[in-house]
């Protein structure tokens, strides 16, 4: 309705995930940079978290829509409470296998047998796992498990899992997962938005739908929607598509405050709209508050933190520290490609055909010729790893060095 109103295209802030509305706020443009990172590493799990409407699967839709598909297959699932069994079928029918019946180990053949094609032409795989927190122990294992599947020395299957706040929890503190755990290789909790992205996300979604400006929406409105939607996207949408449903209504070209105050009471009457859900990271073990106490009540030793808080705080700045090595490497390989472009398989490639080289010579034993190519091949298989394994050197040793300079920045801070 308030779309013929305003002579705009469509709907610009309807509920539903739509890539073509994605918008890259401070948050997103981290979690896309953590994303490219992770792909460039063509292996293990990559994990985005976020609360409800922070804009995960629209994250999701858009690498979805961007990557390129000559080098990468990408197949999406959205979770609900499946067992191991269920989600190994869920994920063939995702990659477009029909698995007959509903044998586990003809549907785990048939995956392998699809990554192994999908190697063979140039491409790698990606499963991107929706709604991660529905899933059970068991059902996470066994994702673990198919990302065990390999050529050689390589592997054919990355997953990212997309969940809310309480999966990030599981991953991190659940000990039936400590595999799990490890092969993580990226990870990003998406915030809010801050208060003055709110007006240009509002405005972007307008003009990939035509707006011309109209109706024209005070700055006012701008400050007390980032305070009421807390900065989720979703609730953002939520409330702007009343706001502007009552401006058609009253033919409104203007929006103003109190429009969005009324908007507001009517949501919260309708029960459709509580308090905003704003995550807060647990803070540093340096940053936990300390409470000055009247001189009678003072103890005589400070009370030690609890020992759940302790570990959050050490989990916390252990997460703090990965997140700038992984910053790092993003600023010295990252392009100005919306998603990092992933690796080149060259590499692969060299070392394949020198596999492929070796085992057609040694089915020929008993040639001087052949016996001498087989040695060259083995060399050349020896260099190229040899190359790989000394510029992961180069890179851990630099990221080291900085780690530790600015470790020692925030402890001479710190002390003066």
């Amino acid at each position: 309705m308030y779309d013929e109103f305003y002579g705009l295209t469509g709907r610009p802030f309807q509920l539903t995930p739509d890539p073509r509305f994605y918008f890259e706020s401070g948050t997103h443009r981290k979690a896309l940079s953590y994303l490219g990172y992770g792909l460039a590493q063509g292996e293990g799990f990559i994990v985005i978290t976020g609360e409800v409407g922070a804009g995960k699967s629209t994250l999701a839709a858009h690498l979805m829509a961007t990557v390129d598909r000559q080098r990468l297959t990408a197949a999406q699932i959205v979770t609900s409470a499946l067992d191991g069994e269920e989600l190994i079928h869920v994920a063939a029918r995702a990659f477009g296998l029909e698995v007959a019946g509903h044998d586990k180990a003809t549907a785990l053949a048939q995956i392998e047998a699809f990554l192994h094609h999908e190697a063979r032409e140039g491409r790698r795989c990606l499963l991107v796992v929706d709604e991660s927190q529905n899933l059970s122990v068991e059902a996470l294992e066994e994702l673990r498990m198919l990302s065990n599947f390999q050529l050689g020395a390589h592997p054919l299957l990355q997953i990212l899992l997309l969940g809310q706040p309480e999966f990030r929890t599981l991953i991190q503190t659940s000990p039936e997962l400590e595999q799990l755990r490890q092969r993580v290789i990226a990870s990003h909790h998406l915030d809010a938005m801050e208060p003055a992205e709110v007006g240009s996300y509002v405005e972007h979604r307008l003009a990939l739908v035509g707006w011309q400006g109209r109706p024209q929406f005070d700055a006012r409105v701008y400050a007390d929607l980032a305070k009421a939607s807390g900065g989720v996207p979703r609730r953002i949408n939520q409330i702007v598509n009343r706001l502007m449903l009552m401006g058609a209504v009253e033919q409104r070209d203007h929006i103003d405050a109190a429009m969005l105050q009324a908007v507001l009471a009517d949501l919260a009457g309708d029960g459709a709209f509580g308090k905003p859900q704003v995550s807060v990271a647990p803070a540093p073990l340096a940053d936990v508050p300390q409470v000055d106490l009247p001189a009678a009540q003072a103890p005589v030793a400070a009370p030690a933190l609890d020992e759940s808080a302790w570990r959050a705080a050490l989990a916390e700045r252990d997460e703090q520290i990965a997140e700038l090595q992984q910053a790092i490497i993003e600023l010295a390989d990252m392009r100005a490609a919306p998603v990092a472009p992933l690796p080149d398989f060259d590499l692969a490639a060299q070392l394949e055909e020198a596999n492929r080289r070796i085992a057609a010579l040694e089915a020929r034993p008993g040639d001087d010729g052949v016996l001498a190519a087989l040695a060259e091949a083995q060399r050349t298989i020896a260099a190229l790893e040899s190359r790989t394994s000394e510029q992961e050197q180069a890179i851990r040793h630099t990221l080291t060095m900085l780690i530790e300079w600015i470790e020692a920045e925030d402890f001479h801070r710190a002390a003066a």
